[in-house]
C-alpha cells in the first residue's frame, strides 16, 4: 500500500490477482488514521470516465432553463441549483449545484410502487443524447468496485466476505454530479460545508484540489486528486453497522482555485428496506445503535441538508 501523506493508496487496480485479506488488513491501519482511503483503480476504466467527465461538462454548461426543467424531486433524482444545500450546522449555504441520479426504479418497481423513500424514476436531460449512457456505465464500473470494497471491509470486521451482499441486492446506489465554482473569500462559505457522509461507503471521482479531511487529532488534511484513484470514504451508516468501529469523518469542499471544481460522487447503500444492525454484524459486541431502515436513516438526514424537502413540505 503506498501512502500519500496521510491518507493511504489501496491498489485494487488488479482484483483478479487481489489478496482480500491482506487488502483488509491494509484498509485497518487505514481506518485507523481516517474513515478515508485512496483506492487506484485499472487504467482500462479512463474511457468510461473520459465519457463522463465529458457529459458532466455538457449538462453544466447549459442554461438554467435547460436544467431546472429536471428539478429535483422528492427521491432525490434531477438538479439541484446552487443556493439549495445547506449542511447541519452550516451558517451559509453550499455554493455547487448537483445532477442527482440513482437505481432506475420504473413504474413497476416494487419499492416504488410501495412507497419506499429514495427509489423512483430518475430525471435524464433530453437533449444531451450520450448523457444517460455515460451516467449508467459509470455507476456500473463503480458498483463493481463498491462491492469489491465491501468484501474487504466486511473481512477487516472478522465477517465473512460476502456478509454485505443479502443487504445489496437492489442496492441504493445513488450519484451526483457535482460542479463548484469558485468558493468566495468568507470563513463560513464553502463548497460544502464541514459534514460527514450520510451512508455506508462514498466512491469519489475528482479532477482538481478543494477537498479537505478532519482528523481526530483535528487537523484539516487536503486530499488533492490521485492518477487513476478514487477517494473512498465512510459514511454514518456503516459507522452505526460496525459498532463505531469504522469513523464516519468530517470532510468540507473549498475550492480556491479560479475555475470550477467538477467532482462525482457515488454512495453505495445497501437495499433501502435493508435493517441495518451492529448486532448482526458484530454478535459478540453490545450494541451502541438500534436497528435501522437504511432508507429512513438516509431520508432523515437529507431532510436536514436541501431545500426541495422543506419546499414540498
Amino acid at each position: 500500500m503506498l501512502d500519500n501523506n496521510e491518507i493511504s493508496i489501496l491498489d485494487l487496480s488488479e482484483p483478479l490477482k487481489l489478496d482480500k485479506s491482506d487488502a483488509a488488513a491494509q484498509f485497518t491501519r487505514a481506518t485507523g488514521k481516517s474513515g478515508f482511503i485512496y483506492v487506484q483503480i485499472s487504467e482500462e476504466q479512463r474511457s468510461i470516465i473520459e465519457a463522463v467527465r465529458l457529459e458532466q461538462r455538457q449538462f453544466f454548461e447549459q442554461s438554467a432553463n435547460k436544467k431546472n426543467a429536471i428539478a429535483i424531486d422528492h427521491n432525490n433524482r434531477g438538479y439541484l441549483a446552487p443556493g439549495n444545500a445547506m449542511m447541519a450546522g452550516a451558517k451559509r449555504a453550499d455554493q455547487k449545484e448537483v445532477f442527482f441520479w440513482g437505481r432506475e426504479a420504473g413504474p413497476d418497481d416494487p419499492d416504488y410502487q410501495a412507497g419506499v423513500p429514495l427509489c423512483g424514476p430518475n430525471q435524464w436531460p433530453e437533449n444531451l443524447s450520450g448523457f444517460q449512457r455515460a451516467v449508467v456505465r459509470y455507476s456500473q464500473m463503480i458498483e463493481q468496485t463498491g462491492s469489491l470494497m465491501l468484501q474487504i471491509i466486511a473481512l477487516s470486521l472478522g465477517q465473512h466476505e460476502n456478509f454485505f451482499t443479502s443487504h445489496y441486492n437492489r442496492s441504493m446506489l445513488r450519484g451526483q454530479l457535482l460542479r463548484y465554482p469558485p468558493t468566495e473569500l468568507h470563513p463560513d462559505q464553502f463548497g460544502v460545508a464541514p459534514h460527514s457522509d450520510f451512508g455506508c461507503i462514498t466512491l469519489l471521482l475528482q479532477e482538481t484540489s478543494g477537498l479537505e479531511v478532519l482528523f481526530p487529532n483535528g487537523k484539516w488534511v487536503a486530499a488533492p486528486p490521485v492518477e487513476n484513484t478514487l477517494v473512498v470514504n465512510i459514511g454514518d451508516l456503516l459507522e452505526r453497522w460496525s459498532n463505531n468501529r469504522l469513523p464516519s469523518t468530517k470532510h468540507r469542499v473549498r475550492n480556491s482555485g479560479n475555475d470550477a471544481r467538477y467532482s462525482i460522487a457515488m454512495f453505495y447503500d445497501p437495499n433501502p428496506q435493508s435493517v441495518v444492525d451492529p448486532a448482526e454484524l458484530l454478535p459478540n459486541e453490545t450494541p451502541q445503535f438500534p436497528p435501522v431502515s437504511a432508507a429512513e436513516y438516509i431520508l432523515s438526514r437529507n431532510k436536514k441538508s436541501f431545500a426541495h424537502y422543506k419546499q414540498q413540505g
